[in-house]
């Protein structure tokens, strides 16, 4: 027999409110890099100064962060289920502000008959965009060539042109560390530590190094601008090397 357990909503506060604004989650939009969400307009205002997220800091795109953002549906379902009469509260709000501008609501005005058969192949291409499934892929080999960290089971990969070093990294830890648990993106490194280390000791922070025709990559180069200008033989697949840099 399954047991019920009640629990306070403000135990969940911390999980669904904005970090900018400190109120309940609306239009909840995730950062793709670190995953934090906000508010979309708490978020959106921060990055029109700013291109770091605001709980953890991580550099989003040094030019085109709210590339790297995206609505979470998820989330805002969540939020609406859990906090009593928000939703309604919120789009009362909302009217009435465009109601004091004398502007007609946007979440009211029925769409054209017209506008309702273009509307539907536009939120299938979205829904597939979120997968980059619409973008260029490219074929990329990545090739391990340092005897301190694991090759990769399966070296080939297709993925967006569009994705970054950044991405590459952060999929290489995922793989040679069998998990996140060992995983901290602190300026893209990985730390590890000494299984015989103790408390206080010195931990080993390994760094991933992603090359091309032994060039040093740039974190937020996309594959694309790789392939273009670092790949000279044109021919597929892009094959990157991956090191680790050890500080200590």
């Amino acid at each position: 027999m399954l047991m019920e357990r009640r629990i306070k909503l403000e135990a969940l506060n911390n999980h669904i409110i904005c970090t900018i604004c400190q109120g309940y989650l609306i239009d909840a939009t995730t950062v793709t890099e670190c995953l934090h969400t906000f508010c979309k307009s708490c978020l959106v205002k921060h990055l029109e100064e700013n291109n770091t997220c605001p709980t953890c800091q991580q550099v989003i795109h040094q030019s085109h962060p709210l590339n790297y953002i995206s609505f979470d549906r998820t989330m805002q379902d969540i939020v609406y289920k859990l906090v009593p009469e928000l939703q309604d509260n919120e789009m009362k709000r909302e009217r009435e502000f465009y109601r004091k501008r004398n502007l007609p609501c946007p979440k009211d005005v029925p769409p054209n008959a017209g506008d309702a058969e273009e509307e539907k192949p536009a939120m299938d291409a979205h829904a597939e965009s979120d997968y980059h499934r619409q973008d260029e892929q490219v074929n990329v080999c990545l090739e391990c060539i340092s005897t301190s960290l694991k090759s990769l089971r399966r070296r080939f990969i297709r993925c967006s042109a569009q994705a970054t070093i950044t991405h590459l990294k952060k999929f290489i830890a995922m793989k040679v560390l069998n998990g996140t648990k060992l995983f901290r993106d602190l300026a893209n490194a990985l730390v590890v530590l000494s299984p015989t280390a103790e408390d206080g000791e010195i931990e080993v922070r390994i760094s991933i190094d992603i090359l091309c025709n032994d060039e040093l990559l740039g974190k937020d180069h996309t594959l694309k601008f790789v392939f273009v200008t670092r790949w000279r033989s044109r021919e597929s697949p892009l094959r990157l090397q991956y090191r680790p840099r050890i500080d200590i």
